[in-house]
């Protein structure tokens, strides 16, 4: 029986080890939170910390693993990479490509370096170094962790007096204290977040979503709508496509599921914003399943282990999908008693709940993806009522706290 490891224990890895039992396999998750989720589903769990690269390779080498795979858990992507590397398992790049994915710093430097639209932007990792470039940025200016996802970390700077503060949060969201300052981007529509997937480094399967943010939450740049299909010019998106594959290209990339954030600016440039060889949070790739009636996770798994691919498609999308990331509004704090939702918009449009809190559990500001309460998938026949259904949210679906 072929045996894969996944790194992180989220709810995000169920459907992965779902898909891997399917499959045959013996599923081994691996973190050092004994409590997670995951670890109830898989077949054995190691306590390990999954950016402890050595750590994680010593069990892997100790449990014999066909594949391993680090989806929707950004912190053990390099680790993944690592262990494939050392252990000859597919993966979708080398370790050193990886490295370069999963650091803004570094990504935003192999961008600048290869002619791709980048924003001005620099790596740090002493806090006081920035204030000697502070001509260097035009303002404002975004300050990220270069190792974080799900918005963690992230403050926009609009005066040089806050700059210190917006350090001091980055650093806390970093896994190795290092930070990028960049220019903050106007974008000419929507973000995108969506997952592709490659074979043998060519793009199979591509797709560009809009996200949307609560400009109302505790940090108003975590995603709290994605919607497919996306409303960004057709141009824009085969722009996107073909700086993709030129980046896979300069990377040697090779098969597997990819989180790709992109943008336009109000200059008329499209943007790779964040490329990371993973499936993204949010449970993406199983909405565009539904959307778009291709299997990632599925394929995903089969080329962890070595099993041949099923079919992808570039299908056109089934429809008007939104991914509503369910969450507390401004000011909400307190224990959860449950969520309500009007019975007939539940009827019409809503496909999927998947909560990630429960009653009793205590419920926090929106300041990340990780402080979601799960995600809700709703089906709509056209783009306006999508959109007049989701701007009233706020009256059919109520979190009720004590």
């Amino acid at each position: 029986m072929k045996k894969l490891m996944i790194l992180g224990g989220s709810r995000y890895a169920i459907p992965v080890i779902e898909e891997a039992h399917k499959l045959g396999l013996y599923v081994i998750t691996c973190d050092y939170l004994p409590d997670n989720i995951a670890h109830k589903y898989s077949d054995e769990y190691v306590n390990v910390s999954i950016i402890d690269e050595e750590a994680t390779l010593k069990a892997a080498q100790r449990l014999k693993i066909d594949g391993i795979v680090s989806f929707a858990c950004d912190p053990g992507v390099v680790t993944a990479a690592y262990v494939a590397e050392k252990m000859n398992l597919p993966f979708q790049g080398s370790y050193e490509s990886t490295k370069i994915l999963q650091d803004k710093g570094l990504f935003r430097q192999f961008l600048a370096d290869n002619g791709f639209n980048c924003p001005h932007s620099k790596r740090y990792t002493d806090k006081k170094k920035p204030f000697e470039d502070i001509d260097f940025f035009e303002w404002p200016v975004i300050v990220k962790p270069v190792d974080s996802a799900g918005s963690k970390g992230v403050t926009k700077v609009d005066k040089v007096e806050d700059l210190a503060d917006a350090i001091d949060i980055a650093v806390e969201g970093s896994h190795n204290g290092a930070f990028i300052i960049e220019d903050f981007l106007t974008f000419d529509g929507y973000h995108s977040s969506a997952d592709p997937f490659t074979v043998d480094g060519k793009l199979q399967f591509v797709s560009y979503s809009d996200q949307l943010f609560d400009k109302e939450a505790d940090n108003p740049y975590t995603p709290a709508y994605i919607i497919w299909p996306s409303s960004m010019k057709k141009e824009h998106q085969k722009t996107l496509t073909e700086e993709t594959q030129r980046l896979m290209d300069l990377l040697h990339m090779k098969t597997g599921i990819y989180n790709i954030e992109s943008c336009v600016g109000i200059n008329g440039k499209p943007y790779l914003m964040e490329v990371s060889p993973r499936g993204g949070g949010c449970k993406i790739a199983e909405l565009q399943n539904l959307a778009y009636h291709t299997d990632l996770i599925e394929n995903e798994v089969r080329k962890a282990v070595g099993l041949p691919l099923i079919e992808m498609k570039q299908n056109e999308c089934d429809g008007y999908w939104c991914e509503m990331v369910i969450h507390a509004r401004p000011g909400q704090s307190g224990i959860l008693q449950g969520i309500s939702i009007d019975e007939d918009i539940k009827e019409k449009y809503v496909k999927v709940i998947d909560m990630s809190v429960k009653p009793g559990d205590m419920v926090k500001p929106f300041t990340g993806a990780n402080m979601s309460l799960g995600d809700m998938f709703l089906r709509f026949d056209s783009r306006e009522e999508m959109n007049t259904v989701i701007g009233e949210s706020e009256q059919w679906l109520k979190i009720i706290l004590k």
